[in-house]
C-alpha cells in the first residue's frame, strides 16, 4: 500500500463497490469524465474489471482507492492509468476526489505522489494527464505538479487536452 502525508492508497476491494458506484452514478462528479454520463451498475461493473485487469498487469497501475488516514474515509480514487493516445501507450496520472472532500488539496497530493513515485520506480520517459478543456481544477492540479499543456484531441467522449510532463 502506498501512503502520502494524508493519503492511504489500496487496490479496490470487492467491499468499495458501493463506494466506485457511488461516483460513477453522480452526475455531478462525472461532469468531465468520459462523456460526461452516469454509469448503470453493469458499467461500474466493467469499470471496475477494468481497474483490476490492469493491476493484474502490472501492480502499480490502475486506479487505487484514495483513504483519509485521519478518518479512515475513502475520498475517491487516483492512480497510474494506461491509455492509447495517438496510436500509442502513454500513462496517464489520474486522479478523481469526491465532491464532499474536494477543495482541500487531496488531489494534487494524490497526483504528485503519483509523479515522485513514477520518476522513482517506473521507466515511462514521460506522464500525462487527459483533462477536457472546462475542468479548470484539474488544469490547475496538473500545472501544479509541472504538467504542460501538449496538444488538444478528440477522442471517444470528446475534446480532451493532453497536459504531459517528461521526467527523463
Amino acid at each position: 500500500m502506498w501512503s502520502s502525508p494524508r493519503i492511504q492508497f489500496r487496490s479496490y476491494r470487492k467491499e468499495d463497490f458501493s463506494f466506485l458506484f457511488g461516483m460513477l452514478s453522480d452526475s455531478e462528479m462525472m461532469t468531465y469524465i468520459g462523456d460526461g454520463g452516469v454509469k448503470t451498475k453493469q458499467e461500474a461493473l466493467a469499470f471496475l474489471h477494468w481497474i483490476h485487469t490492469h493491476e493484474e498487469s502490472d501492480p502499480d497501475l490502475g486506479l487505487k482507492v484514495l483513504v483519509e488516514k485521519e478518518s479512515g474515509e475513502r475520498i475517491g480514487h487516483a492512480g497510474l492509468v494506461p491509455q492509447q493516445v495517438d496510436g500509442k501507450e502513454e500513462v496517464e496520472i489520474g486522479y478523481w476526489i469526491i465532491n464532499e472532500f474536494q477543495g482541500r488539496g487531496y488531489a494534487r497530493e494524490a497526483a504528485a505522489f503519483l509523479l515522485r513515485y513514477a520518476r522513482e520506480y517506473r521507466d515511462e520517459e514521460r506522464y500525462i494527464s487527459l483533462i477536457q478543456p472546462d475542468n479548470t481544477a484539474s488544469v490547475k492540479i496538473a500545472c501544479s505538479i509541472g504538467m504542460q499543456r501538449s496538444k488538444r484531441l478528440l477522442m471517444n467522449e470528446g475534446e480532451v487536452d493532453v497536459y504531459m510532463i517528461t521526467i527523463k
